[in-house]
């Protein structure tokens, strides 16, 4: 974004609804300076589906003029449907957390670390693929154990 951006260009990228693509919105509404406005991914997004709904474009109009694809315009409207107005903000991508280190996969590695105290994540991540097929980077299993011992720590109050 440049220096030159305003305050609520600045907003919408914070709260991670900047419309990437504010020029491909050709809406005669979005011209305007006004209420409309084609960096507001929200509102872009409620006002294709809208168009559909209460005055009868077909998808392919509505998407075309607002700038998305076909199976852009139905996750949306899937999403305004199911969550309201903050399903049209878009999610974080990715797992939301170490979904393959499980308590069962977290005590087996505790086990293996209690056998064999100098056992690095490689020979760990090694380990996991033999006994659950699992593929772990090294590197997760770092993190996961230092995640644990940090919380740890701030339960038992040691800093």
């Amino acid at each position: 974004m440049t220096e030159g951006a305003d305050a609520k260009e600045r907003a919408l990228a914070d709260q991670g609804v900047l419309n990437p693509k504010p020029e491909s919105v050709s809406d005669e509404r979005f011209r305007d300076e006004g209420f409309f406005d084609a960096r507001d991914l929200v509102q872009v997004k409620y006002e294709m589906v809208r168009r559909v709904r209460a005055e009868g474009a077909t998808v392919t109009e509505a998407a075309e003029t607002f700038g998305f694809s076909r199976p852009t315009f139905y996750q949306a409207q899937r999403a305004l449907d199911e969550e309201g107005l903050p399903g049209l903000v878009p999610k974080r991508p990715g797992p939301k957390r170490a979904h393959k280190l499980t308590d069962e996969v977290m005590a087996f590695v505790d086990e293996l670390r209690e056998r064999g105290s100098g056992m690095n994540a490689q020979t760990l991540s090694q380990r996991l693929a033999e006994r659950f097929g699992l593929s772990v980077h090294p590197r997760s299993i770092e993190r996961a154990l230092a995640r644990r011992e940090k919380k740890r720590q701030t339960s038992s109050g040691t800093p």
